[in-house]
């Protein structure tokens, strides 16, 4: 199989429980498909032992980088950090909360030379029945309101080739980031298909996706996005 240069990089929140054995995982899978590669960990104000344990990993490991937010600034900096400190050809991200198999990239590596980029959605989504029904009901609004025709748009399993984001600025600090992402990629008419993947449930740390303050943060800068966006266009 064809090996590539990958960036793998993941936003993290007080994931002290995961983080050493997410940076394991990640080793094992670009050291099979990779020639050159790198693992980012993109600590977004963790209160925990997030940041000293990424930096005792590092030691003698050149292919682990830390990038660190002193305060936590949302879902949406932190990959904006990633996609900016991204260095090789592709870029590929998930979260820190080991509840997908990173070896499915394989999937992903196999189809990645005829698309831009690829997205995965969860074959059988291993969340509450509140979370659940929140993102059908996200993705249905987005459906509705921008055509955003994506069957997860949530699904934190994503490769991207690095060179379509020149010129591409993603605004979003909170959770509509994934969304805005592939809003402007539709935008630029790129191809893309979506793999399943498996999803499993989290083991251990605490999900922050469902908090009120998080949904409403999405649901405001989505508004902003929209009729921002219908402003730019009345006035060209």
């Amino acid at each position: 199989m064809k090996k590539y240069n990958i960036s793998f990089f993941f936003p993290c929140y007080n994931e002290e429980d995961n983080v050493s054995e997410l940076i394991t995982q990640s080793e094992k899978v670009l050291k099979e498909y990779a020639d050159n590669w790198e693992i980012i960990i993109v600590n977004d104000g963790s209160s925990d032992r997030t940041r000293d344990i990424v930096e005792g990993i590092m030691k003698g490991n050149s292919n682990i980088r830390l990038i660190n937010h002193d305060e936590n600034q949302g879902y949406g900096a932190a990959l904006t950090s990633g996609f900016e400190n991204a260095k090789y050809d592709l870029i590929f991200f998930s979260d820190g909360d080991l509840q997908f198999n990173l070896n499915e990239i394989i999937q992903f590596l196999e189809k990645i030379d005829d698309f831009d980029y690829i997205i995965g959605y969860r074959i059988k989504r291993q969340d509450n029945f509140i979370r659940i029904f929140n993102a059908n009901l996200w993705n249905l609004v987005l459906r509705i309101t921008c055509g955003l025709k994506v069957r997860d748009i949530d699904c934190a399993f994503k490769l991207f080739h690095r060179s379509i984001f020149d010129g591409i600025k993603i605004h979003s600090r909170g959770a509509f980031a994934s969304a805005e992402i592939l809003l402007k990629l539709k935008d630029g008419e790129f191809n893309f298909i979506e793999i399943g993947v498996n999803h499993y449930p989290r083991l251990k740390g605490e999900q922050t996706g469902g908090n009120p303050f998080v949904i409403f943060k999405a649901i405001n800068e989505l508004l902003k996005y929209k009729f921002g966006k219908n402003k730019e266009a009345s006035e060209k």
